[in-house]
């Protein structure tokens, strides 16, 4: 601490000296660029004058003449300055710059001996002058924990983040591109809702002063648009940020974002083919194929998806059957309570039948698949607000994606019976019945076509499509406790 006060003093006193010399180290002027460094890079021609500006991210100092990186969240480009180009007065105020300060030049493309695509600076503006220094090299940022708190630095200082984060944002964009193609309309829904509904989870609750109403969070897009399926928008889609008041791992943050998509006269079905498209479309954006590798920080691969399509379709049951026993659900509660015991999985005593077959899935299906695995018909309680198969009425027409040992994505037929759906909330709601949202049924009453839905979390796809291990890794401001002063 002591060592860095000291830097930021040296730095202050240059701040000092620069205003002497009459340069504003916070100009209020624009500077006029070629473009991004990347796009300064891609112009580079021997001879040609180019404009870029960035972050000082190097600085090799020779006396009379410098050469140091310029860099911004495209890229880095090397500039070279001499005496005899700029005149030692402006030598004088670059001696006064630090690792971290934002400089403007103009200068000429040249190649060193090297072979190294250089701007040779006829002229430069200061930008903006750090009073801080730069990590260096992740000194002071081996605290993983400091990475997220301190996001800027992890993307001033590395490089894969910085990657990872420009992965995601390709992912956005080329998401919101497919399903237009498609004919699928983009919308927008409330975040503060009178009822936290299209999920089973806790959400957060505020209150709004000037109505005297308790309002929630959303947890789940569902309801509203269904409600635009019902006004007859008949292919709709939303990239929604939800919140979550429950647990913090790996896997989850209590702010997240989902892509839900609704389609009328459409079914699970071709919602697992459309899902299938987009991920492989996706895949081919982000990752240049659809085998995935995932590597550790020495760069071995610790582990291969393989996205090759079709991808593999089996019912729930076959699935648990596989992994607990063919006979497993011919044995009574008890046994398979038992039973579940046997396979090493912890069963609490208010667990009801159906989620210990469900805490079997989980562990030994969910988790031990990597690669695409459409887990199609699942039981009616784990999904209230989809349609019941035809054949089987315990069952739901649905499916759930699983890849990279996480669900991906749900995939309903969706519930249109008004009293059916009331029953089911019920169900669900328990005595807790002001958490059904009559207005939802209401316009369930009033008739909404057949249709297939479809959620994707597009933090988990980051994950998948990055190799990256925490969820933390792929949201740029994960949610932290306060650090202690």
């Amino acid at each position: 601490m002591e060592e860095e006060n000291q830097l930021i003093a040296q730095r202050r006193e240059k701040l000092a000296a620069l205003r002497a010399k009459g340069i504003d180290p916070f100009p209020p002027i624009s500077f006029e660029t070629s473009g991004s460094i990347a796009e300064v890079r891609e112009r580079f021609k021997e001879g040609e004058t180019l404009c870029a500006a960035g972050r000082i991210t190097a600085h090799r100092d020779m006396g009379k003449s410098h050469f140091a990186d310029l860099r911004d969240a495209t890229g880095r480009i090397q500039i070279y300055l001499h005496a005899k180009e700029i005149g030692a007065d402006k030598i004088d105020i670059f001696n006064l710059l630090d690792l971290g300060d934002f400089i403007g030049v103009e200068g000429e493309c040249f190649l060193t001996k090297t072979g190294e695509p250089t701007l040779k600076v006829k002229t430069f503006e200061v930008l903006s002058k750090s009073l801080r220094p730069l990590p260096e090299k992740w000194h002071g940022l081996q605290d993983v924990e400091a990475r997220y708190r301190e996001r800027y630095l992890d993307l001033i200082s590395n490089e894969n983040s910085r990657e990872v984060f420009a992965k995601r944002i390709t992912i956005l964009r080329e998401t919101r591109r497919f399903l237009e193609d498609r004919g699928f309309a983009e919308v927008e829904t409330p975040m503060l809702q009178n009822v936290a509904g299209g999920a089973a989870a806790e959400p957060f609750k505020t209150h709004h002063k000037a109505l005297g109403i308790d309002l929630f969070m959303r947890i789940a897009p569902e309801l509203y648009l269904k409600r635009l399926l019902v006004g007859g928008f008949n292919k709709v889609f939303e990239l929604n940020r939800n919140f979550r008041n429950e647990g913090i791992s790996r896997k989850h943050n209590p702010e997240f974002t989902m892509l839900e998509i609704y389609q009328a006269y459409s079914d699970f079905e071709k919602m697992a083919d459309l899902i299938e498209g987009l991920i492989c479309h996706l895949a081919e954006k982000v990752s240049g194929g659809l085998t995935i590798q995932h590597k550790d920080a020495d760069g071995n691969v610790t582990r291969t998806i393989n996205l090759q399509r079709p991808w593999r379709r089996a019912r729930y049951v076959d699935l648990v059957k596989e992994a607990a026993g063919a006979d497993w659900f011919d044995l009574t509660a008890e046994q398979r309570r038992a039973k579940a015991k046997s396979l090493g999985l912890e069963i609490l005593p208010q667990h009801a039948d159906y989620e210990v077959t469900q805490h079997v899935f989980e562990k030994l299906v969910e988790e031990k698949t990597f690669d695409p695995l459409f887990v199609t018909h699942c039981p009616k309680e784990l999904v209230p607000l989809a349609k019941q198969n035809k054949i089987d009425n315990s069952l739901v027409d649905v499916y759930e994606l699983i890849i990279n040992g996480v669900e991906m994505s749900p995939g309903y037929t969706e519930l249109n019976d008004p009293d059916v759906q009331r029953q089911r909330l019920l169900e669900q709601a328990g005595e807790e019945t002001q958490k059904i949202d009559e207005d939802f049924l209401r316009a369930l009453e009033h008739g909404m076509p057949n249709a297939g839905g479809l959620g994707l979390g597009i933090d988990r796809l980051t994950m998948m499509l990055t190799g990256a291990e925490s969820i933390r890794d792929v949201i740029l401001f994960p949610l932290l406790k306060p650090k202690l002063s």
